[in-house]
């Protein structure tokens, strides 16, 4: 009856972690192959042209981002404990080498979306973007293989 109720209680805690995910979950589960399919930027939103030339690699911490044939790469870094949960994206190489935006992700299943602060004064407290400001929101789709 004892081993029972240690084996009760090793599933329990199994399944506590589980639901409550580690935060290197969402590190593993955004590194993919992403293309946006809506993005707005300052209230206005991104002309279709745009969104086409535009892709994303999430992987191990560096992204790569091409804007037609230009590339951009660098670092990122996410945490799924906050509310709404957080990334820092900094640039190595390419136009954004340098500099460092703060910005907050969503993931459900194959859809990503993040909003950053290209000004990178702060981190931005929801999923929308104004005039006046430097926010742009973007959903990107897993792109499948």
């Amino acid at each position: 009856m004892k081993y029972l109720l240690y084996i009760c209680l090793a599933v329990a805690a199994s399944l506590n972690a589980f639901a409550a995910g580690s935060p290197d979950d969402d590190a593993k589960a955004v590194q993919g192959n992403w293309k946006p399919a809506k993005a707005e930027l300052a209230g206005q939103p991104m002309a279709e042209e745009i969104l086409k030339s535009i892709s994303l690699k999430l992987e191990s911490g560096k992204y790569e981002v091409f804007v037609g044939d230009k590339p951009d790469r660098g670092t990122y870094t996410v945490d799924s404990t906050t509310k709404p949960r957080s990334m820092t994206v900094t640039g190595t190489a390419g136009p954004n080498s340098g500099k460092t935006f703060p910005a907050i992700y969503e993931l459900k299943g194959d859809t990503l979306r993040i909003c950053y602060d290209l000004s990178g004064a702060k981190r931005p407290t929801e999923f929308k973007t104004s005039a006046g400001t430097k926010l742009y929101l973007v959903t990107y789709n897993r792109k499948k293989e």
